[in-house]
């Protein structure tokens, strides 16, 4: 799906970064920044795949305290800080089946990913913030925090939830020295990790991967308009709360998920 954009280049001079920014909705939203302007740094484990990419990419496992210091570092050296971050970064790689099936082992892990590696960024990056009484801080959840699946997402909704709860925390600290922070939750998107997830689900179960989409779509009540978000609608939004035109909103946490989540938010 193509989404029309115009070019407005309202974050130039601004730098971005974005954890995870090599895959689905991250890829997404790094090019979205850059088409508007910003300068964006990438983290990810592994190096990109593209050419002449638009971005300096920093590989970093951001699961790693180390690894956290050694990106904060270099952005201080390279760029003084950075006006935009987009905390990205996390995974669903735990065994589905139930508390039965999670070792503490799972639950350190799923809490390091999806939560304590934006806690740590958050505070390596946001004094300069404070010190510019300017930024903006958006933290990638999951639909999943609010309605987890036990079956499927048991450590990873928890982790997740707790990162909204942590993100609605830190707008209220940062909030008095102009620098917002947002929680933006996605539903279903149709990215590379969704895929294998979904694939992984189906030969488990030993049915098809559109018997196990159209199972995952009743699982979570349905999705009214009817497919999956593609990267680049998720990227829009993210978009349009790290620019100006989103200047008083804050603290709040913005479900994007075609309409699934069954209850009024």
């Amino acid at each position: 799906m193509e989404i029309q954009q115009q070019l407005i280049r309202d974050l130039e001079g601004k730098i971005a970064l974005v954890t995870g920014g090599t895959k689905g909705i991250g890829k997404a939203v790094t090019a979205r920044l850059s088409q508007a302007g910003a300068t964006v740094i990438v983290t990810a484990r592994n190096k990109p795949d593209e050419h002449n990419k638009p971005y300096h990419f920093i590989a970093a496992d951001l699961a790693k305290r180390e690894d956290v210091e050694k990106v904060a570092a270099e952005i201080s050296e390279r760029y003084g800080g950075v006006d935009i971050l987009i905390n990205n970064m996390g995974a669903n790689t735990f065994p589905g089946g139930g508390f039965s099936t999670l070792a503490d082992e799972h639950w350190y892990q799923a809490l390091e990913i999806n939560l304590l590696s934006s806690v740590r960024l958050d505070r390596a990056l946001l004094p300069k913030m404070l010190e510019r009484k300017s930024g903006v801080i958006i933290h990638i959840s999951s639909t999943s925090g609010q309605y987890p699946i036990w079956e499927s997402t048991m450590a990873y909704s928890a982790a997740k939830a707790a990162l909204t709860s942590y993100s609605k925390s830190l707008a209220d600290e940062a909030g008095p020295y102009g620098v917002r922070v947002l929680t933006v939750s996605p539903g279903l998107n149709k990215t590379e990790a969704m895929s294998d997830f979904l694939g992984q689900l189906a030969a488990k179960e030993g049915i098809t991967f559109d018997e196990m989409t159209q199972k995952l779509f009743d699982r979570v009540g349905g999705v009214p308009l009817g497919r999956m978000a593609e990267p680049e609608e998720t990227a829009e939004l993210i978009y349009f709360l790290a620019s100006p035109k989103a200047s008083y909103i804050s603290g709040a946490n913005y479900f994007i998920d075609g309409g699934n989540f069954p209850v009024v938010k």
